[in-house]
């Protein structure tokens, strides 16, 4: 958090912070070897040979770009096999995501963790929250300004992207408030605000694949407002989404579907890590030798179950009025066991019209000694095998879902609600010097 000599200062007019209307009360391994710099806030590169690709966007205290490259493998994935490599962080200055762009990044998805990190560790908001507050806002209204300032900042250094692609890439990804996670109509109300508020056309807004939500993700499809579902932890639910996804165009009445695209967040990691701890509970030499293989198997089948409903007379008709597939997004990405590999939630993913985002971790381990090449379903029997092995030995891939998913909401709500404890905490001692 700021000091309150921070706070204090004088306060700086703020060029681009318009007032938002109150938010709804329902409320190929190319060898680059080199490491990180993290002596300084900027984005920078050490490296033992030339234009090594190490990247990584730390929060600046006040401001500037780093330095970039010209060419990794992030370059090679999109263009040879179709992926897109998204960045899973967003702070300020924004303008750090340059270097990123330049090095192949072609988006970026947020959640309110991410924001609860980069807003209460940086000063690099200190001057707008302090107008803000001056100027009579409450702790949660001046958050979301905080978040709206980023989004349509980050929105438009990706806009080109956006334009490029005919609105086929280059998304910038908003949460809705993780509060409303069993609110259906709250959901759809809080993402038609954000949809307005921010008032870019490469904004994803992220709605969890929650039992209640997965409802909105049809109607706010049906609104022609593009969507990021996020929170989906089994084939079951990602199932359901996708039907939403399909329902909501079909409802929307829209004779060009060109402009409302979707992904779908599938998670990878969190699952193997779940998994592990009921396979080394079970203890067996089989279930020991599953661990770690979870997460990638059901992804594949994810795939899988993307291409069938992709296809056939439904879709067809659907794509003669312009749509687009809702491309699944591999998420949570960053490897949580050092014991693996750590691209290994990312190069056994690879595969066309799909989307990969990665936190610092795994974006720079995958320009560092990624290797391209169409590995999803390179070997699906394998990947069905696993699945069901799993379900022999007692993992019930439902409770996994489920688990999996009241873990990742209730994670969202601590770190929004934490995020707003240390907002009231600035606004208080911003009060206090101003007595």
């Amino acid at each position: 958090m700021a000091s309150i000599s921070n706070l204090s200062s004088p306060i700086t007019p703020l060029k681009s912070s318009p007032v938002l209307p109150p938010p709804p009360t329902t409320a190929v391994y190319l060898g680059f070897p080199a490491r990180l710099n993290l002596s300084s806030s900027k984005l920078s590169v050490r490296s033992t040979v030339p234009l090594a690709a190490s990247l990584l966007v730390k929060c600046s205290q006040n401001g500037g770009n780093g330095s970039h490259v010209k060419r990794t493998t992030l370059h090679d994935l999109y263009e040879k096999q179709g992926q897109s490599p998204w960045y899973d962080n967003l702070c300020r200055p924004v303008t750090d995501l340059i270097p990123l762009i330049e090095s192949g990044v072609r988006g970026v998805t947020s959640n309110p963790a991410i924001f609860q990190k980069a807003i209460s560790t940086s000063n690099a908001y200190n001057d707008q929250f302090r107008e803000l507050v001056q100027g009579g806002k409450d702790i949660e209204s001046a958050y979301w300004e905080l978040v709206v300032k980023d989004i349509q900042d980050a929105c438009r250094l990706f806009e080109p992207i956006y334009d490029e692609t005919d609105g086929g890439d280059g998304y910038v990804s908003v949460e809705v408030s993780p509060r409303l996670a069993d609110d259906t109509q709250g959901t759809v109300d809080a993402a038609k605000w954000l949809h307005k508020v921010v008032d870019r056309p490469n904004v994803y807004i992220k709605i969890p694949a929650t039992a209640a939500c997965v409802p909105s993700v049809r109607d706010v499809i049906s609104l022609g407002i593009s969507v990021n579902v996020t929170l989906i932890f089994s084939l079951s639910r990602y199932e359901a989404v996708i039907d939403a996804y399909l329902d909501g165009l079909e409802a929307s009445g829209l004779d060009d579907l060109s402009r409302v695209t979707s992904v779908a967040s599938f998670f990878v990691s969190r699952v193997d890590t779940l998994v592990d701890k009921m396979l080394e509970k079970i203890g067996t030499p089989e279930a020991l030798d599953l661990r770690g293989k979870a997460a990638n198997a059901q992804a594949a089948l994810a795939f899988q179950l993307y291409q069938k409903k992709f296809s056939g007379p439904r879709w067809e008709a659907l794509v003669k009025k312009g749509a687009k597939k809702q491309r699944l997004l591999w998420a949570s990405t960053s490897v949580k066991n050092p014991a693996y590999p750590d691209t290994l939630y990312v190069a056994p993913l690879v595969g066309p019209d799909t989307v990969s985002t990665m936190p610092d971790q795994a974006l720079q381990a995958f320009i560092d000694h990624g290797t391209v090449g169409r590995t999803i379903d390179a070997n699906v029997s394998e990947a069905e095998g696993i699945y069901n092995a799993l379900e022999k030995l007692g993992i019930d891939w439902s409770y996994v879902g489920n688990q999996l998913e009241l873990e990742g909401v209730d994670s969202f709500k601590k770190s929004f609600d934490s995020l707003l404890d240390s907002l009231q905490e600035k606004a208080n001692s911003l009060k206090l010097v101003n007595l």
